[in-house]
């Protein structure tokens, strides 16, 4: 009976083999692999307009093709997203049909508009507020449960406003979903705990994965349910405004971070003994310090995304805070644009040990993603910090470190659209300002997708242990 188990824990991996787009295949798979046509004047020609697949994860590439349209027509190639909150956000491109009457964005160059050159999924990254919406909005899917619904269109000419006002040649509605077919959403409020789990479809056990997002703190899912989408179970958690600091009016501690932990290490569907933690901003400083410090924790591999380990090393939450608040007297900045700058809050990087996580004491492998221009966090100073310190301690091969030149702060899974600076209210401000977050739109979508690509990697092979294990 033991062998039996252990062979058939040895294939489970295998079964996470399989094409993304597979995964939405069904009876209505037609239904939503669209395409449509609209008779021009005239000219007689019958515009068909297709993507393929309409139907997969956004971190899945499609094709747009025009067709059977006049050598040498100019058109417009339009993307419309309306969001949760009611804002809606657009990109365009121009192109021109070569000597057939096809243009094909995934080969064909853009001449202008919302991104140029020759760029597949730029209709993604470069989607912006439209006209005369209100300034700093930043898109985030909040219900992982509905596709974003994207759709794409095709105008005649080179145009650059007004698309709302004109009837479109041809349009087809696009789904992109964070949260693939029969993965499962499952909130946790035990043990005092706002969590939701996100769990893959199949059998399982899987590995697991606990996620921290930022200092705006709230429950925020669709990373997590990208990632149970590529076969980890994954627990994203509120560590700044849960129920229990509402309630409370108390942070937490690193022991509500260890329950969080303890609760993914004894589920049912979750391998205890392959977990990893992955922390953005604020939670990378979290996640740094209870991968070194926690006497409970035992991870596999961590992932800090423009992160610092710069913090009182006494303490917890509530002492970095106070840390920060301080700083932000003397070291916050604003450009012309009046937008903060909270980019040398922790410079110069200290040489106190009390005010450092001593990454040197690391036993698990540590993936740095960091933006060169980040100008919320000091990323990239922190990350030669810590490669130095892990240098001098011996223990430097755990250390992967990916820096993005011209990439910014909140970088996100593949083909978000780039936001330089956005309305934030921190857990430590009274009011909201327009926070900086830097990069350039073209570099850091690149950052993005190669990021995500190689995280995907990297947690494959700590946590499965082989490389050759795909999700």
């Amino acid at each position: 009976m033991q062998r039996h188990q252990s062979r058939r824990r040895r294939r489970r991996p295998n079964r996470l083999k399989r094409n993304v787009s597979k995964l939405f295949a069904s009876p209505l798979q037609h239904t939503f692999d669209l395409s449509a046509e609209f008779r021009m004047d005239r000219k007689q020609y019958c515009v068909k307009l297709s993507v393929q697949p309409s139907r997969g994860l956004v971190d899945e590439k499609f094709i747009v093709l025009v067709q059977n349209v006049s050598p040498g027509f100019q058109m417009t190639i339009h993307a419309l997203h309306k969001c949760e909150d009611g804002h809606s956000y657009e990109a365009f491109a121009h192109y021109t049909a070569n000597a057939t009457g096809t243009v094909n964005v995934s080969e064909d160059p853009s001449l202008g508009g919302t991104y140029s050159g020759v760029e597949q999924m730029g209709l993604l990254w470069s989607l912006r507020p439209v006209p005369g919406t209100k300034p700093g909005l930043r898109l985030r899917k909040v219900n992982v449960q509905t596709p974003m619904e994207v759709t794409i269109s095709v105008y005649q000419g080179h145009q650059t406003e007004g698309f709302m006002d004109q009837v479109p040649l041809v349009g087809v509605l696009v789904e992109r979903w964070y949260m693939a077919p029969r993965v499962r959403r499952i909130p946790i409020t035990e043990n005092g705990l706002t969590a939701t789990l996100f769990l893959p479809s199949g059998l399982g056990p899987f590995p697991g994965l606990l996620d921290l997002w930022g200092g705006e703190g709230k429950l925020i899912e669709y990373r997590a349910a990208l990632l149970a989408s590529h076969g980890i179970a994954c627990l994203t958690l509120d560590y700044l405004t849960p129920e229990i600091t509402m309630e409370t009016g108390k942070m937490v501690d690193s022991q509500y971070i260890e329950t969080a932990y303890r609760v993914l290490e004894q589920h049912p569907q979750v391998l205890g003994s392959r977990i990893a933690m992955l922390g953005l901003s604020l939670g990378a400083s979290v996640t740094l310090k209870m991968a070194v410090y926690s006497q409970v924790m035992k991870l596999r591999c961590v992932v800090c995304i423009s992160g610092c380990h710069v913090q009182p090393i006494d303490g917890f939450l509530e002492e970095l805070l106070n840390f920060c608040r301080i700083n932000s007297e003397t070291k916050t900045r604003i450009n012309e644009e009046d937008q903060v700058i909270y980019h040398d809050l922790l410079l110069p990087i200290p040489t106190d040990p009390a005010l450092k996580v001593d990454v040197g004491r690391l036993q698990c492998p540590l993936l740095l993603v960091v933006g060169e221009d980040d100008q919320n966090w000091p990323a990239y100073e922190s990350a030669i910090d810590m490669k130095e310190m892990m240098e001098k301690a011996g223990n430097s091969h755990l250390l992967t470190v990916l820096s993005y030149p011209n990439a910014g702060h909140l970088i996100e899974p593949p083909y978000t659209p780039h936001t330089l600076a956005t309305a934030f209210l921190s857990v430590t401000s009274v009011k909201k300002v327009m926070a900086l977050w830097g990069g350039e739109t073209v570099a850091h979508s690149r950052a993005q997708e190669d990021a995500w690509r190689k995280t995907l990697a990297f947690l494959r092979e700590n946590l499965y242990g082989s490389s050759n294990c795909g999700f």
